[in-house]
């Protein structure tokens, strides 16, 4: 059932933000954000007029690899909160990361592995964080799972048929995301894996990199290259096809964290961020364009 964000979670994240506001210690936090009063969006309960919600904009900064399906789902959450305007940034993690730590609005990030989300997380127990106080830790969440592919141009001239044959002469050029992009990283891993070098795929001339896993796709698409390691959500979106699956003992795991940050534009925006975040792994429309391409949603 779609739902609508509620005077009382305005609330509940006002209160929060607030006492998140005052986080001490030596991160580095972002500016202050202006501060206005909380979208009310609660209906009538009885029959009064209720007034309308304020209009509000959501700032949202996900992987490039979600672009698709949050496209999709934003236009059903229209029905849901029509007062809200989600404004979307899309790119590699670790390209939005980095806007983020240079000041860069944003109400809620979801990105496609933990490194860049813990960079940004005081909170973070793993040794990943780099002094950055950017997340609002309880609103933090693992969203969805992914799985890393290797996908071929259509008709495959080359006949590529594995992972393993990256190492043999079927492969001519190879396109990964470059080793800042999650997906890059989890090729990397996949071809240390396999005993493949990459020092010498490269010296041969057979890497080529791009910058984001979108472009990753239309390279294969175009078939300006032999495959491309990329994710399944994005074969599926560009249609192409998959000739193997890494394993669990290939890369690490594809989790999506998501969360609200506290460089949002206003109390009021954070808020609606948070009940978007919500309405992504609870609605069941939007849990059904998620998984319908791919991902697996965590919670």
């Amino acid at each position: 059932m779609k739902k609508l964000v509620t005077l009382a979670l305005a609330l509940s994240m006002g209160l929060s933000l607030a006492a998140c506001g005052g986080g001490g210690g030596s991160a580095q936090t972002p500016a202050g954000n202006s501060q206005t009063p909380a979208v009310e969006t609660t209906p009538a309960q009885t029959g009064e007029t209720t007034p309308a919600a304020e209009d509000v904009d959501v700032v949202v900064f996900a992987a490039a690899s979600m672009e698709a399906t949050l496209t999709q789902i934003a236009e059903d959450y229209k029905e849901a909160a029509p007062n809200v305007n989600l404004i979307f940034t899309f790119d590699s993690s670790g390209t939005l990361k980095t806007q983020i730590e240079e000041g860069a609005v944003c109400d809620l990030f979801i990105s496609a592995a933990q490194k860049q989300m813990n960079q940004l997380d005081a909170a973070d127990t793993t040794g990943t964080n780099e002094g950055l106080d950017f997340v609002l830790s309880d609103t933090r969440i693992d969203l969805v799972e992914n799985k890393v592919v290797l996908a071929v141009p259509d008709d495959n001239p080359k006949g590529i048929e594995s992972f393993s044959d990256l190492a043999g002469d079927k492969l001519e050029l190879l396109c990964l995301g470059n080793d800042d992009v999650p997906v890059g990283a989890y090729s990397l891993q996949i071809l240390d894996t396999l005993g493949i070098d990459i020092s010498a795929l490269e010296a041969d001339g057979k890497v080529t990199y791009a910058s984001n896993v979108s472009e990753v796709a239309n390279q294969v698409k175009e078939g300006a290259v032999d495959c491309g390691i990329i994710y399944a959500t994005d074969a599926f979106t560009y249609a192409l096809t998959v000739v193997d699956q890494a394993t669990a003992d290939m890369c690490d795991q594809v989790i999506y964290p998501a969360a609200v940050l506290k460089c949002g534009g206003s109390e009021a925006s954070q808020a609606a961020a948070q009940a978007f975040l919500d309405y992504l792994h609870t609605d069941e429309s939007a849990i059904s364009v998620l998984e319908g391409v791919g991902f697996t949603v965590l919670q």
